[in-house]
């Protein structure tokens, strides 16, 4: 799915699909998928998403596919359960806090990899490293929102893997870019 190719209305209708679906997990236990007619044609084009929720501006959630293997909108429906319940560094989200979320959601273009680790811009890029059994990504906005250079932002990339700091540059080691495509409920 070619990254920036969305209006605003399908925007709209990933953040409202985003949050009905996360609603109808927590409050009615059940797994909502919206009727394939109401579906805009482009959002059931093959896509890749992150679901990013938080409470209070602090990360409450946040599990997506790098790899675009469904239609968008189910890979968004799917990734705001798994937000709100299966992210290992939080507890499953409880119908009291709904009302204190805002929802993001980031829809990623292709991997592509680089030879070389520098080769990416801040804010424009996310990142993906893969060394051995171990694997993490950070997308695009991570770094800006805590201000980091490109270094830092490859070492938390590497702890986010569960490896050393610098093991971004050893060998067998491989780093891929990718861009994303932040849509945000303050749009």
């Amino acid at each position: 799915m070619p990254i920036g190719n969305l209006t605003e209305e399908e925007k709209k209708y990933l953040l409202e699909l985003a949050k009905r679906t996360v609603y109808e997990k927590i409050v009615n236990r059940v797994e909502y998928a919206p009727s394939e007619n109401d579906v805009p044609l482009e959002l059931k084009k093959q896509g890749a998403a992150f679901v990013t929720l938080k409470k209070h501006s602090d990360l409450r959630g946040c599990i997506g596919h790098i790899i675009a293997r469904e239609p968008l909108y189910k890979c968004v429906c799917e990734m705001s359960i798994a937000s709100a319940t299966q992210d290992p560094r939080f507890p499953p989200v409880n119908s009291n806090e709904l009302k204190h979320l805002s929802y993001e959601v980031t829809i990623l273009g292709p991997l592509e990899e680089i030879k070389d680790p520098m080769d990416f811009e801040i804010g424009r890029y996310g990142l993906y490293i893969k060394k051995g059994p171990y694997s993490g990504v950070l997308l695009p906005q991570v770094p800006v929102e805590y201000g980091w250079d490109k270094l830092e932002f490859l070492e938390h990339l590497c702890y986010k893997a569960g490896l050393g700091k610098n093991d971004w540059k050893e060998k067998g080691t491989i780093i891929y870019r990718f861009k994303g495509e932040v849509i945000e409920e303050n749009d």
